[in-house]
């Protein structure tokens, strides 16, 4: 029985829902009544998964890092979702959405973007489709993921810089449920996480659970099994860990651990780890945890990662830690540049600052020398450069 992914009413237990304005309320209720008879439809499948072999590059590889299993003392494996068309698994999630938006009959495509990936991801599909695209980005994002507001320019996407609150992916969000509210007839909102109202977190999961089936194929070939010991994955909004675990969300042999954005430390004040600091409150159309204040006001958040840096989580992220399905630890930013440049001099990959939150963990959890760990490598960290220059000198490492 599938007792972690969502119910009829858009639950996973407590979490989750539709909490939107009166004039989204029949939109979404449209979305909701479409999307699954669409995505299950032979000739959706058809094509999304043709565009994903040979537009996307999948299956992506299941890699066994050598010199990382032997320092941690397991059989580690790397989803390399980074080598994917545009750099990351958010391209898994935007060609989805965009053929589930032509057809609906949508002509207009919004989306929001932290670091920068999923705007990239949601730029792509759009030229691709001939289809126009705003993308809402935080103007703190801007300055920071500068490389990456060129790509969404270059591929003819208009990046609008959002001033409002602390300028990062909250702020981006709400500007980008506004534009929906002023459009609904005409657009198509996609989302880049498992956040948002139902079917969002529901639609995304899915749309990235082409990771988690890759993985049961691929280490049916490597391991003889189908299932590993663990699986490791960062948490921000939850879309790279939702498509990690979908297939073994109920499998209760297989121990899930989620690294979310510690940020300066938990009791800092200047932290994005929504599961140690959050409550129940609702975010962006969803009832999570949230970090928020005792009058309900959200707490700014702070993350070195600009995709992560955010004060929500996804609904079933939020349930799987409630029910103790998930672990999930704060992953501050020392320890996730220390654990890229790790995974960069032992196993010559450079990752996103996103994912080194995830190999951020290894240090933390404790392994037998037979475990099957699969970790995700959601993104490359060629847009984290400039970060990882300014930080390596604290880091005490000759770069």
């Amino acid at each position: 029985m599938e007792t972690y992914k969502v119910n009829e009413e858009g639950y996973y237990g407590e979490f989750g829902g539709a909490y939107v304005p009166e004039i989204l309320y029949k939109t979404v209720e449209n979305l909701k009544e479409v999307y699954l008879p669409i995505i299950e439809s032979e000739e959706f499948k058809k094509e999304y998964h043709a565009l994903l072999k040979d537009y996307v590059g999948r299956p992506s590889p299941l890699y066994h890092a050598r010199r990382l299993s032997e320092k941690y003392g397991c059989r580690l494996y790397l989803k390399r979702e980074d080598l994917n068309h545009t750099g990351a698994h958010k391209i898994n999630n935007a060609i989805g959405q965009i053929l589930l938006a032509k057809k609906m009959g949508k002509t207009r495509i919004i989306a929001e973007t932290g670091a920068g990936q999923h705007g990239v991801a949601t730029a792509t599909v759009c030229a691709l489709m001939d289809m126009p695209c705003r993308v809402y980005m935080g103007a703190t994002d801007v300055k920071r993921q500068h490389v990456n507001v060129e790509r969404m320019k270059m591929l003819g996407a208009e990046v609008f810089p959002v001033e409002s609150g602390n300028k990062t992916l909250k702020d981006a969000t709400n500007e980008a449920i506004r534009d929906w509210c002023c459009h609904p007839a005409d657009t198509f909102y996609i989302i880049g996480s498992t956040v948002g109202p139902h079917p969002y977190p529901d639609l995304v999961a899915r749309l990235q659970s082409v990771i988690s089936a890759e993985i049961k194929e691929q280490l049916l070939e490597k391991e003889g099994r189908d299932y590993p010991d663990y699986l490791i994955a960062c948490v921000g909004g939850g879309s790279n860990a939702a498509g990690t675990i979908y297939h073994y969300i109920d499998d209760t042999r297989v121990n899930i651990y989620l690294g979310e954005a510690g940020g300066l430390g938990v009791d800092s004040g200047e932290t994005a780890a929504t599961i140690q600091c959050g409550s129940l409150g609702i975010i962006h159309g969803s009832r999570t945890l949230v970090m928020q204040d005792e009058d309900g006001q959200i707490i700014e958040p702070y993350s070195i990662s600009a995709g992560l840096d955010y004060p929500g989580i996804g609904p079933m992220h939020a349930n799987l830690a409630s029910q103790h399905r998930a672990t999930v630890m704060a992953i501050n930013d020392d320890e996730a540049l220390q654990a890229a440049y790790e995974l960069t001099r032992l196993e010559g990959i450079i990752p996103a600052l996103e994912s080194a939150h995830a190999l951020g963990l290894l240090p933390k959890m404790t392994f037998k020398k037979d475990d099957v760990v699969v970790l995700t490598v959601s993104g490359r960290g060629d847009k984290d450069l400039d970060t990882y220059l300014a930080h390596r000198n604290e880091k005490g490492i000759d770069a």
